[in-house]
């Protein structure tokens, strides 16, 4: 019986998309003013320069982010929430003159499987300050990927919107924005506003194949996971 190896892990497990979910310590509310959440734009921005990370989407709330971000292959992504998390945790605590710890110790990763679950996942993120009861559109949410990619800036953008366009197979923008507007419509019946825990809590989300194939590329970090059927899908737990 064949084992995954660390090198084989870093073969098998690039070059796929990530859905990322960095909590508060403890859950605290310590994003709940908007300079603060624009202090983390500001530094995903600055990830996004230094480490040529390609993001497809986001979303900062008053406890918790979620990045979607390509990785090419060299896991960029890993290096750009360190440093992230290292610059907002400092200015923050220096603002305040604390030094407690600002965010939890690791962030989760899940694999998702760019196709209709990419655009599930997509519109997930986009409903999140939705099912929370603080808007009722994404697009009033200023402070997520939803109103960048509905307002895109001149100077400072921090989506790579060909590529999710790429991904998604949508040959214009304006037809993206239009499928994105679809998809919250679609899911504006309040039994689908239920949070879909999966996409933050499994380490791969896609079809049978897709779920079984990211089982065995992890294997190495992490063994004895099982994939479990949801709603629609495949979640590796």
């Amino acid at each position: 019986m064949s084992t995954v190896t660390a090198k084989g892990y870093a073969r098998v497990a690039h070059g796929h998309v990530w859905h990322i979910t960095q909590r508060c310590d403890k859950n605290e509310f310590l994003l709940s003013e908007e300079p603060e959440r624009r202090r983390w734009l500001y530094w995903l921005y600055q990830a996004k320069r230094r480490y040529g990370l390609s993001v497809l989407n986001y979303v900062v709330t008053s406890n918790h982010v979620h990045l979607l971000v390509h990785d090419d292959g060299g896991e960029h992504y890993k290096q750009a929430m360190k440093m992230i998390n290292a610059k907002t945790q400092g200015e923050f605590n220096r603002r305040q003159g604390r030094r407690e710890p600002f965010w939890a110790a690791e962030f989760q990763s899940t694999a998702i499987q760019t196709d209709a679950h990419l655009a599930r996942c997509v519109t997930y993120m986009d409903l999140n300050m939705v099912r929370a009861g603080v808007v009722d559109h994404p697009e009033k949410w200023r402070c997520g990927g939803y109103y960048e990619s509905m307002n895109p800036p001149t100077r400072g953008a921090r989506l790579d919107r060909v590529k999710l366009r790429q991904l998604l197979q949508f040959d214009t923008e304006k037809a993206l924005q239009d499928a994105r507007d679809r998809w919250i419509v679609e899911k504006a019946d309040v039994p689908s506003k239920t949070r879909e825990t999966y996409w933050s809590d499994s380490i791969a989300v896609g079809d049978l194949a897709f779920a079984l194939h990211m089982k065995r590329a992890l294997a190495f970090t992490h063994p004895g996971r099982r994939a479990q059927r949801e709603r629609g899908c495949f979640a590796v737990r």
